[in-house]
């Protein structure tokens, strides 16, 4: 018995986490269409004949055709090499906004939570006034300040989203704090960082991943609607959100320039929110099977 059970390997958590997010049907669906999406925007431009920015005004408001799958746009650019280029600024804002918002969360919210006292009074309050204002106005704010741009962008995006994860955090990190193995740290005389982000810091983390994995769809669509407007990432880059402001005008003439971005952005949000949502029941004890 005592061979056997050296033979036996212990199953990595990451793997025994993934095979419990695609237990779910909601989270296996949102996994292939997320894939088949992510496949779409990195290796189809290198089988497309056509460049994101190539003019053409032979085809100009095109519809769909063999040569041109989705269409042409107002400037006769091909509408699938488009989408193509969109999806990695489109997919990339989403994703980087959201974790760098859950790191400055992470941060300020394990800061507030395990020293207290006049610390926690300052950031708390702090996010209590910061939080007063609806997120997508502090996006439109920053974003109209630094100006249009991919970074401007992100920190504008960025910015909406950080009361949310450090009053989450915080409240993960007092539930922690009182612990026997946090004592038991601060009795041998553990520094205080180290306790925090070392040993206080990996419990209390999973209910974050799972938000800023289930914001990424929400970023996103802040990110189209501040293209939308004109503050975001700016034509020709082919952003999503840009391609729907550039479409707008057409919508009774030649309705898939704004159908095409539009069910693009639609697809993968629903994609990451059934993602988000297997996640959540794959790390939540009461939610499993």
């Amino acid at each position: 018995m005592s061979s056997e059970n050296k033979n036996i390997k212990r199953q990595p958590e990451w793997i025994a986490l993934c095979r419990r997010v695609v237990k779910s049907g909601g989270a296996k669906l949102g996994a292939i269409i997320f894939a088949i999406i992510l496949l779409f925007c990195i290796f189809g431009p290198l089988f497309s004949s056509y460049g994101p920015n190539d003019i053409d005004l032979m085809s100009m408001y095109g519809g769909p055709t063999l040569k041109h799958p989705f269409g042409t746009d107002a400037l006769g650019r091909d509408m699938m090499a488009r989408l193509m280029y969109g999806g990695r600024y489109s997919i990339l804002l989403g994703i980087m906004a959201s974790f760098c918002s859950a790191f400055i969360g992470i941060v300020l919210g394990s800061i507030a939570g395990y020293f207290g006292g006049h610390t926690e009074t300052i950031i708390m309050r702090i996010m209590d006034i910061w939080s007063s204002l609806p997120g997508m106005l502090l996006c439109i704010l920053v974003s109209a300040v630094m100006g249009s741009g991919f970074l401007s962008t992100v920190l504008a995006l960025t910015v909406g989203s950080i009361p949310g994860g450090t009053r989450m955090i915080r409240g993960q990190v007092l539930q922690e704090r009182s612990k026997e193995y946090v004592e038991a740290a601060e009795a041998f005389n553990c520094p205080k960082y180290s306790i925090m982000f070392r040993h206080l810091l990996p419990n209390c983390i999973q209910p974050m991943i799972v938000m800023a994995t289930m914001s990424i769809g929400s970023v996103m669509i802040q990110a189209a609607s501040l293209s939308y407007i004109g503050l975001g990432v700016q034509p020709p880059t082919p952003e999503w959100g840009a391609m729907l402001a550039d479409g707008r005008s057409y919508i009774r003439t030649y309705p898939h320039l704004l159908l095409v971005p539009g069910l693009a952005i639609a697809a993968t949000v629903l994609a990451i929110n059934l993602l988000g949502d297997g996640l959540r029941s794959a790390l939540d004890p009461k939610l499993r099977d």
